[in-house]
């Protein structure tokens, strides 16, 4: 099992920045890869940045692709999401997430095993 706590969520007005963090304890934290997804009110959840187990690899979804950085700790446990120049569409609810077997695509939420509880991100215009 692998316990994941967000935190760093807040109020923001639009062009300001956040950093998220995902705590991490339970398993070998520097095995797994893991990821960001957020979820806005009536809509599904979606991919937002991933990164491998060694931090050498990120992917990130077009919508955040140079505004967000995905970074991570593996002495800390911990995996963050730099978010600069928010914009009012990337209000949701933020969740971290583990891959403990990868089958082939980070994109896809079916791949992630552990969920944190998430943390509400709101941009305000």
């Amino acid at each position: 099992q692998v316990q994941l706590v967000e935190s760093g969520g807040g109020l923001v007005q639009a062009g300001g920045s956040l950093r998220l963090s995902c705590a991490a304890s339970g398993r070998t934290f520097s095995s797994f890869a893991m990821g960001w997804f957020r979820q806005a009110p009536g809509k599904e959840r979606e991919f937002v940045a991933a990164i491998s187990w060694s931090g050498g690899s990120t992917y990130y979804a077009d919508s955040v692709k140079g505004r967000f950085t995905i970074s991570r700790d593996n002495a800390k446990n911990t995996v963050y999401l730099q978010m600069n120049s928010l914009k009012p569409e990337d209000t949701a609810v933020y969740y971290c997430a583990v891959i403990e077997y990868y089958s082939g695509s980070y994109y896809d939420i079916r791949e992630y095993d552990y969920w944190g509880q998430g943390t509400q991100v709101t941009v305000s215009s």
